[in-house]
């Protein structure tokens, strides 16, 4: 079931097209990556999603029917990149506050405070001021005022941003958590390995408009340029020949390109000729990032991949 559906999206700014008739889809339990370079349309888009913004064109719906201002926003939490955290206010009263404005009673805003701030070891923190936290700490606490009601939608908008890393991977196992019980999360970062490792599915934004849409497994595979890595003992000489041709090469491992309409049989049957042994035989598929910057900046980046992974 789709929780969320965005058909034909636009919304302009005096003369800028900023989002121009964008479309997808996103399915309950999800983690979808929303992705695209600085002014591509994302925080756009997020905030018609949340209805901060009203689109000019096109239509949201929330559960397959039209969204509701009054009825949907409650559903949603919104961890935004820039801090919307109150920085006089104290810790504990603060979290108690946004979760009543989210529809809980006080003892249960209390009970779900308490046992998030337990979790994520913040006990200690109760009445200290925001001001007083490092980026670290506010970003832990956004992150638990963003999901303490429980939504169903999640939009974190780079949520692992000024953390270290073992409060990265807590982030991380809450993000899967959530989303094994039912959440839906929308995922918005730079970081794309941080995508491959968090998202199932995704979609590009640039200037505007959707580049790409599909699971992280297929966009990869679509990309992919018949691009191996072969473990080959002492690597003898091996030349470019009809199968493939050789990118690049160390002591013990070659990157090669099989040309259009080759097997993975057919190469290993070359070497099988020639008394090569070979030790290891792996795909390279190219990266999110890879991707990106091929798509937003239209580079060719077959090289870039094909050394790193040498």
């Amino acid at each position: 079931m789709d929780i969320l559906q965005v058909n034909n999206l636009v919304k302009r700014f005096a003369t800028q097209l900023a989002v121009d008739h964008v479309s997808f889809s996103i399915q309950q339990g999800s983690i979808f990556g929303l992705l695209g370079p600085n002014g591509a349309g994302k925080t756009t888009l997020i905030r018609m999603i949340t209805g901060i913004f009203y689109p000019d064109e096109g239509e949201i719906l929330f559960n397959g029917r039209p969204f509701s201002l009054n009825d949907d926003v409650i559903n949603i939490g919104y961890m935004p990149e820039e801090r919307g955290l109150y920085k006089k206010m104290k810790i504990g009263e603060q979290a108690l506050y946004l979760a009543q404005l989210k529809g809980m009673s006080r003892a249960d805003a209390m009970h779900a405070v308490k046992e998030w701030f337990v979790k994520f070891e913040m006990q200690s923190w109760w009445n200290k001021k925001v001001e007083d936290l490092s980026k670290g700490m506010s970003q832990k606490l956004q992150f638990v005022t963003t999901v303490l009601h429980q939504p169903k939608l999640i939009i974190l908008d780079e949520p692992f941003s000024g953390l270290d890393p073992v409060n990265a991977n807590l982030i991380k196992d809450e993000i899967f958590r959530l989303a094994q019980q039912g959440s839906t999360i929308i995922f918005s970062t730079h970081r794309m390995e941080q995508v491959e490792e968090i998202c199932n599915h995704i979609i590009l934004i640039n200037k505007g408009s959707k580049i790409l849409d599909g699971s992280v497994s297929k966009v990869r595979q679509d990309f992919k340029e018949n691009l191996f890595s072969i473990g080959i003992h002492d690597a003898p000489a091996v030349d470019n020949n009809a199968l493939f041709d050789v990118l690049g090469r160390k002591s013990d491992r070659l990157v090669v390109r099989q040309q259009p309409g080759v097997t993975n049989n057919q190469v290993l049957q070359y070497f099988i000729e020639r008394n090569i042994q070979v030790e290891s035989f792996q795909e390279i598929l190219p990266s999110l990032n890879d991707i990106f910057i091929k798509l937003v900046e239209g580079t060719p980046t077959a090289r870039q991949f094909e050394m790193q992974t040498i």
